[in-house]
């Protein structure tokens, strides 16, 4: 469940658009910072750290591609969730957006309920993960991935993986050997409700591949189908066997 004291920053320069977002949100429980152009929305969410921003692609002064690109180079704000508002018709933005960092996205004209499903979606995610049974950090050659703590760390150094590439690996970990479709992680990850199309579970795939080079040829691209795990990963000293597992 949401808090009440989940703070926003909704990043938006049409005005109209700015009042119906934020009546949505603000019935929902959400406090509500808000930002009419790029660079108020870039410098409000370094000040303020809200825990979600919803940013317009189209902003003046720096548009939202490019306050997202800045935030993700931020220490403090490599994390938090970014979901981008993008043009119909656009596909490149979404492609975009995904690439750098956003970690999900909803076609204007916005409707609000598809708004607070992905929000809530997207929470929801972030709170149950890690939060299952089993064992919680697994090793492979320099790398090592807590569950428990959304942790990846490499060569000693942590990694920032945002919500959803983290949760795209922790299926992966959890089913090394297995086959698992673009649409069974689509479902896993973005939730059912979700509109996007599998392309979307390919860049994130991608920006773990360039994050984590070292998994870049274990996880292999399975054509038309899937992903697939192809590491014998150590829990507690114990190497993992690399099944050959059913298709999800």
């Amino acid at each position: 469940m949401i808090s009440y004291r989940t703070t926003v920053l909704l990043g938006q320069g049409d005005q109209g658009i700015l009042r119906q977002l934020s009546s949505c949100l603000d019935r929902e429980g959400f406090r509500i910072l808000t930002a009419g152009n790029g660079h108020d929305a870039l410098h409000t969410a370094l000040a303020r750290h809200p825990d979600l921003i919803i940013l317009d692609v189209l902003l003046s002064k720096f548009d939202g591609l490019d306050v997202c690109r800045q935030l993700r180079s931020s220490n403090h704000m490599r994390t938090v969730p970014i979901i981008m508002l993008t043009t119909p018709a656009r596909e490149w933005e979404v492609v975009k957006a995904l690439e750098i960092g956003a970690d999900d996205y909803v076609r204007k004209p916005v409707n609000a309920k598809i708004l607070m499903a992905r929000i809530n979606s997207l929470f929801g995610r972030i709170g149950r993960t890690g939060t299952r049974g089993g064992e919680s950090r697994y090793n492979y050659g320099s790398i090592s991935v807590n569950l428990l703590r959304h942790e990846v760390m490499m060569d000693g150094r942590e990694v920032v993986l945002t919500a959803k590439e983290f949760g795209l690996l922790e299926h992966l970990i959890r089913n090394p050997g297995k086959v698992l479709t673009r649409d069974f992680l689509l479902n896993a990850i973005w939730g059912y409700n979700y509109y996007g199309t599998t392309r979307t579970v390919d860049v994130h795939i991608r920006r773990i591949k360039q994050k984590l080079p070292c998994l870049s040829t274990a996880i292999r691209s399975i054509k038309c189908f899937g992903y697939e795990l192809r590491a014998q990963f150590e829990v507690d000293g114990t190497t993992l066997p690399v099944p050959d597992g059913p298709t999800r």
